[in-house]
């Protein structure tokens, strides 16, 4: 299957100010700088296009030197590899020299800077990332990019063997692409000489391993990505386990429209604690990630084990422990299983919750109110709180100021 690319978009893309002043600035009769990469192929989909990158004939130095005369700010964000940021009317430019690799070890490349355009396409990954838009609005197209991105193709440029060895992360980035872009089967060649180079993948870090997984759980053909890397023998080293397919793409229909990469590895890797904690070391999450994760583990368990349907009361009391988008995602995982049961009204709640419609309760006392009433300081009041906020649960989590009092009072009495 095909689809149609827009060239008119292009043309839109030049026209933004802040791009157009960059490009007349940084191109002359000696210098030539170009739009590169993903900025060009996603104005060919007709996709959001966030990020401008630019390539040009120029050495960082002379970036920053044509930059500061041209009344924009450089900042060297990566300087070693040739790549200064240059910020015009607050958008940030990332404008890098062009490259040839000198040498690479399958992690990174020592590389040359150069002025040749083709040579810099061609040391690129896929062909859909190696097109480049000159100031004159002429497409340049050295690798085929353009008919793959038609295809809806994902293709190594070259020899995807020796593309592979070059950075075996790019196994990684041909199945979160192809996820994001293509249609139909992964390109036979590439698919093969990543099964092939699989072994490549134990010298990388397994944060660079964290971001393009991340990255291909929340593209448009996550799920059917996900089991071809299942039925190639990717997937369990790539988790450290096995994979719930059904919940991953439950909780994927659910958010869709705005997916959430984290909670979709909830839903796919996690049904115990001890997922969330191998998952932490296996691909060295965020203290916030593994949170997610250790959270949606234990709503996951106390749900399965719910005896009674959930109502709107049940709702109220679970998101004053937990996190509405965490009992969501739950919830949108285990849609359709025997447990745990899900009233209308209950549903309803939650999504008054998760917009903001309606408040999540918050346990009206604190230890400062219980020193006020007279109890030392110590770890006794921590524990007399524990007591009233299982109290609170139970009698529907109310926060008016009466109720706080009567709660406070019943503590006081009991101390």
């Amino acid at each position: 299957m095909t689809g149609t690319l827009n060239r008119q978009a292009l043309t839109s893309l030049l026209q933004r100010p802040e791009l157009r002043r960059l490009l007349e600035s940084f191109n002359d009769g000696a210098e030539e700088t170009r739009v590169v990469g993903g900025a060009v192929r996603n104005a060919l989909l007709e996709r959001p296009v966030t990020e401008v990158d630019c390539t040009t004939t120029m050495l960082p130095d002379a970036i920053t030197e044509r930059a500061k005369r041209a009344g924009f700010k450089a900042v060297p964000t990566g300087i070693e590899h040739g790549t200064i940021t240059v910020i015009v009317d607050g958008e940030p430019f990332e404008i890098t020299t062009l490259r040839e690799d000198v040498e690479t070890d399958g992690r990174y490349a020592v590389v040359h800077f150069g002025r040749d355009f083709v040579r810099d396409a061609r040391r690129r990954d896929f062909t859909i990332n190696a097109l480049s838009l000159g100031l004159d609005g002429q497409l340049y197209d050295y690798t085929g990019g353009e008919a793959d991105l038609a295809a809806r193709r994902v293709r190594f440029i070259g020899e995807a063997r020796i593309r592979i060895r070059e950075d075996y992360l790019r196994i990684m980035r041909f199945f979160r692409f192809h996820a994001e872009y293509a249609q139909g089967d992964p390109d036979p060649e590439g698919l093969a000489a990543s099964g092939d180079e699989r072994q490549g993948l134990a010298i990388l870090s397994k944060e660079r391993i964290r971001h393009e997984l991340l990255k291909l759980l929340a593209a448009k053909r996550a799920g059917e990505t996900i089991r071809v890397l299942a039925d190639h023998g990717f997937l369990t080293g790539l988790l450290g386990g096995a994979a719930e397919f059904g919940r991953f793409d439950r909780v994927a229909a659910d958010d869709r429209n705005d997916p959430a990469a984290i909670w979709r590895l909830a839903a796919l890797a996690v049904t115990v604690e001890e997922d969330a904690e191998r998952l932490r070391e296996q691909l060295r999450l965020s203290n916030d990630e593994h949170r997610k994760l250790a959270a949606y583990a234990r709503l996951l368990n106390l749900l399965k084990a719910w005896a009674l349907p959930l109502d709107a009361g049940a709702v109220r009391r679970l998101v004053a422990d937990y996190e509405p988008g965490a009992l969501g995602i739950v919830l949108a995982a285990t849609c359709g299983e025997p447990s745990p049961v899900v009233h209308d009204e209950a549903r309803e709640a939650l999504t008054r919750y998760r917009s903001g419609t309606e408040p999540v309760p918050v346990f009206p006392l604190r230890g400062a109110d219980l020193i006020e009433g007279g109890v030392p300081k110590g770890p006794r009041i921590g524990n007399m709180l524990a007591r009233a906020r299982q109290a609170w649960l139970a009698e529907g989590c109310r926060t008016d100021e009466r109720y706080a009092r009567e709660l406070l009072k019943r503590v006081m009495e009991q101390a």
